[in-house]
């Protein structure tokens, strides 16, 4: 039998090994241990603090065109690591392969946008009149606490690492329990690049995230994940006024307009609906479609959606993976189980690739819903998994009412034939992001969109150049000439 795989804590650029280990399994296969993961604590987190803390009185220093330098070094690290990294990361985290793999592409894409904006971003201004002269100075803030999911972790954690070194800021990285170890990886290879201390990891449970946010040494919190974990970390952060970056969940509607060419759109919904079995935080949640194309519409895309095949997301023939984890996968069980004593009517689909270890998994169907009720439990949650509501309207007017019914504004998507009707439909939805005829960012979006959500979706952005304002602190420096 092999030996599954350690990953130990990472602080001052060494490994730490702990008193216990927890096992990471294959979510599409339970009788794989991909590997043992050291679970760290109170202590463990304030060496880590501490560590980062002296390397950050040394690395603001460094001058900006080196960290730079040594960011794109640590990027092309990643990028030839790849396909490890990607096989890794889908074992433990149950996404497909290919998916995986084009995650990291957009993570080393991200870091080098922000390597490439960095210096125009981070530049001082200067002012000057006959009375006086002013600098108005960005500075790194200190210690960054980074917390990030198991969904999609590597892109998510660049996200926060990129923008947040490259100013001159260290980072304590806590990484989810459910996709621990591809990431670990990632960050320790990055980390060879930089003075130690800059980049460390600790894992382990609430205990550690508690030490890890009220930490005094800690400057900033910025944390990937659900409403109800931001919820404790923002009280965390309360008693000590620190400052906090979330990106949290979504309820993400997508309006069919109804010139909307179905067979053209179709795929890109199904898509945008099943990636990642629906456990992405920007995935279309909700579907609205006018009365008279509700019908055509439904045929279409159950059409589509059972060419699934369900399948361990190793499989080169699987299309749709696993859930990742078991509380999960009972929620959306119990969601689809309340939805069979509703008067809706669902319709689960996709073929079984691996029959006989169906129950060795967390598998589930693709499954879509019709003759919902607006305010339906499945409409108003954000299920997180592979069950869409389709939802009929009558009027432009109404169904952007409909829309914006929610605490939630992550994303939301238009799908129309005519540009400016999108556009004038677009303009009246409350979200961070709206995408016409796709659902996510082009090369272009992801380089200048601020990523990030409005209402309880999350506070502050990620990517682009407003992503330096959430990891700097102004310096103004006024000086008063002599009369």
């Amino acid at each position: 039998m092999a030996v599954a795989k350690r990953i130990n804590l990472f602080i001052k650029n060494k490994n730490v090994e702990t008193k216990e280990y927890t096992e990471v399994k294959d979510p599409g296969n339970f009788s794989e241990v991909v590997g043992l993961v050291a679970k760290g604590n109170v202590q463990h987190v304030d060496q880590a603090v501490q560590s980062a803390h002296k390397a950050f009185l040394l690395w603001r220093k460094v001058d900006l065109d080196q960290r730079i330098s040594l960011l794109l070094k640590s990027a092309d690290r990643i990028e030839e690591e790849a396909s490890l990294l990607a096989e890794l990361v889908s074992k433990e985290n149950g996404m497909l392969l290919n998916t995986t793999k084009a995650e990291i592409t957009m993570a080393v894409s991200g870091i080098r946008n922000i390597a490439e904006i960095a210096e125009s971003s981070l530049q001082s201004k200067q002012f000057e009149d006959e009375s006086s002269w002013v600098s108005v100075e960005k500075n790194p803030m200190g210690v960054i606490a980074g917390i990030v999911p198991w969904n999609a972790p590597m892109v998510l954690t660049m996200q926060k690492l990129a923008p947040a070194v490259v100013t001159g800021n260290t980072i304590v990285f806590k990484p989810s329990p459910f996709a621990p170890m591809g990431v670990t990886e990632a960050l320790k290879k990055m980390a060879e690049f930089f003075p130690p201390g800059v980049i460390n990891i600790v894992h382990g449970d609430g205990d550690v995230g508690a030490a890890l946010t009220t930490h005094p040494h800690v400057r900033k919190i910025s944390f990937t994940g659900g409403g109800k974990t931001a919820r404790h970390v923002m009280r965390n952060a309360a008693d000590y006024l620190k400052d906090i970056h979330f990106e949290l969940g979504g309820n993400d509607p997508a309006i069919i307009l109804d010139d909307a060419n179905l067979d053209e759109i179709m795929p890109k919904i199904v898509n945008s609906v099943f990636k990642r079995s629906g456990q992405y935080c920007y995935a279309i949640k909700r579907i609205y479609v006018p009365d008279n194309l509700y019908d055509s519409f439904y045929e279409k895309m159950v059409a589509l959606t059972n060419e699934f095949k369900i399948g361990h997301q190793l499989n080169e023939n699987s299309t749709f993976g696993p859930m990742n984890n078991l509380q999960q996968y009972h929620n959306v069980k119990n969601l689809i189980e309340r939805i069979k004593e509703s008067k809706a009517m669902m319709v689960e689909l996709g073929e079984q690739l691996e029959p006989d270890n169906w129950d060795n998994g967390y598998y589930l169907r693709p499954v879509i819903v019709r003759d919902v009720e607006p305010d339906q439990e499945l409409v108003t949650c954000e299920q997180f998994g592979p069950v869409i509501p389709l939802i009929p309207y009558q009027t432009d007017e109404q169904v952007i009412g409909l829309a914006n019914n929610t605490e939630y504004g992550l994303g939301s998507s238009i799908w129309s034939s005519d540009f400016d009707r999108s556009l004038q439909m677009a303009r009246k939805i409350e979200a961070g992001m709206t995408f016409i005829n796709g659902n996510g960012q082009t090369s272009l979006g992801y380089k200048n969109i601020p990523f990030g959500g409005i209402k309880q979706s999350g506070i502050g952005n990620e990517n682009s150049e407003v992503v330096f304002d959430e990891f700097t602190d102004y310096h103004s420096i006024n000086y008063h000439k002599s009369e």
